[in-house]
């Protein structure tokens, strides 16, 4: 392990204080990676990627071309931030952005082009080819929406209500926030 406080690495990466960078990491150029994230072992990153501040990247992710992955979330095991084409036309690749808390579960894979919102949650294993709205937890492949989570990754019931905060949600276009008490 790493701690590239302030560094530029070797081959133009830019790398934020306290972020830890685990063995067998292969970090390209052209990267920004905040300040106290960390990427675990095996951890693949293609040029023009960016990773926000606190972020954690478990082992064996792979992140490619035009990904931005915001502040505060998790990606899990082995999950995959890919492009979709099976034909190189890396030209084409549309930016794929991983919102402010959102989570990726183990061994999931998520297309390029697609936005996860606001703390948003993407189970294990779930495929997901299409934007996920704020606060949506989807699983599947493809993926689907099973229900609300809250900011603290808790399951909201009915109505609304985070069981650990209290705090109280309501519906919009784009998913969920939280109500105005």
């Amino acid at each position: 392990m790493s701690d590239n406080t302030h560094q530029k690495g070797d081959n133009g990466a830019k790398i934020g204080a306290g972020a830890k960078i685990w063995h067998f990491a292969h970090v390209s150029s052209r990267i920004n990676i905040g300040a106290n994230s960390t990427l675990g072992q095996n951890v693949m990153v293609s040029p023009d990627v960016s990773i926000g501040n606190g972020r954690k990247i478990q082992n064996n992710v792979s992140i490619y071309k035009g990904v931005t992955l915001e502040d505060d979330g998790f990606c899990g095991p082995s999950c995959v931030l890919t492009p979709r084409a099976f034909i190189e036309r890396k030209d084409e690749f549309s930016p794929t952005l991983v919102h402010h808390g959102a989570t990726i579960g183990a061994n999931a894979t998520i297309a390029c082009g697609t936005t996860i919102s606001l703390y948003a949650m993407v189970g294990a294993g779930t495929v997901v080819t299409k934007d996920v709205p704020d606060h949506a937890l989807v699983i599947g492949n493809p993926s689907r929406k099973l229900r609300w989570v809250s900011q603290t990754g808790d399951r909201l019931s009915a109505d609304l209500v985070c069981p650990r905060t209290g705090e109280k949600y309501r519906e919009t276009e784009t998913g969920l926030v939280r109500a105005e008490t």
